[in-house]
């Protein structure tokens, strides 16, 4: 593929803040859309410049129905405007969880069936970031190229920065041990795994765990914070197990609800993180690293910017 010059860096609206970091670490501006709202509730979007024979790169999460439609709204507004390529970063996936229906359930499994409408838009790319399950990325027929980025080298490097004596690492459930055991490797340091059991929507049984914790810094690690359930049911299970202390981390922190008050009053004073989901920042709980420079690394090496210098890996 020759070096690209003719790229435009647009964003959804809760992907603003993102899209400015990813543009700080590429040396490029990002275009700002258009954007209107009606009495009634619907959205105007414009592209401010013409597109016709660019290469343009959308920073959109999907957190929500809006912001869902938001994204598809842009590519196929590119489209139409006759953009030469249109490729897509989504740094949190809506949704992402649900990507299996139970057998006769009825069930919708909306992992799969938005990530296709995503799909169906006609993108050329599709960049997630430490999805759920990677099932997702399938959705399509094959016409859409798909990359899963991950973050684990800069969570091992900002885990780092906080010199944490004596850590183990922690995967609430026995499907995130390998990514735990990853993350364990590059941090040089031992990891061990809950028996989780999910019985209904977020809803979970977190059993038994090792005495691997026994005199250690426990870190509980996951792709995601929902509600915390799961992720809180382990800090007992670590502290019953011997722990000494036990702080949290995952790539996508949702929080929702009271989760935050939930993680406080259980005495957890740090939640790491990444900067995936809109408007996470540090503050007094928070422990937040930016995954701009994944994004980045991996814009570098599709465009052909210039060689990758870190972050990303299949």
């Amino acid at each position: 593929m020759p070096k690209r010059t003719n790229m435009i860096l647009i964003s959804t609206r809760s992907a603003t803040a993102m899209a400015a970091a990813v543009g700080r670490e590429l040396d490029l501006p990002v275009t700002e859309m258009i954007t209107r709202s009606f009495a009634d509730g619907e959205v105007y979007h414009a592209f401010p410049c013409d597109i016709a024979g660019c290469d343009l790169v959308i920073i959109a999460n999907t957190q929500d129905d809006t912001a869902h439609q938001e994204l598809i709204d842009l590519i196929t507004g590119a489209r139409y405007w006759n953009a030469l390529s249109v490729n897509v970063i989504i740094p949190y996936l809506g949704y992402s969880t649900m990507e299996r229906a139970k057998p006769e359930s009825g069930e919708i499994p909306k992992g799969i069936t938005r990530t296709r409408q995503i799909f169906r838009a006609r993108p050329d790319y599709v960049a997630f970031i430490d999805l759920h399950s990677e099932s997702v990325m399938h959705a399509h027929s094959g016409e859409v190229r798909t990359r899963h980025l991950w973050t684990e080298r800069l969570a091992a490097e900002h885990i780092r920065g906080l010199h944490i004596d004596n850590p183990v690492l922690v995967s609430p459930d026995y499907g995130f041990s390998k990514r735990v055991a990853r993350l364990a490797g590059l941090l040089d340091c031992p990891h061990t795994a809950a028996n989780k059991d999910r019985f209904d929507v977020d809803k979970t049984i977190v059993g038994q765990l090792s005495g691997a914790v026994r005199g250690r810094t426990a870190i509980i690690c996951d792709d995601m914070i929902r509600t915390g359930g799961s992720m809180l049911q382990t800090v007992d299970r670590c502290y019953e197990a011997g722990a000494v202390g036990v702080m949290v981390m995952a790539t996508h922190l949702v929080l929702a609800g009271n989760a935050r008050q939930r993680f406080v009053e259980r005495g957890i004073c740090c939640i790491i993180g990444a900067d995936t989901y809109p408007g996470r920042e540090s503050d007094d709980l928070l422990q937040i690293y930016s995954a701009a420079p994944v994004i980045a690394d991996e814009l570098r090496g599709y465009f052909r910017l210039q060689a990758p210098c870190s972050g990303a890996t299949l």
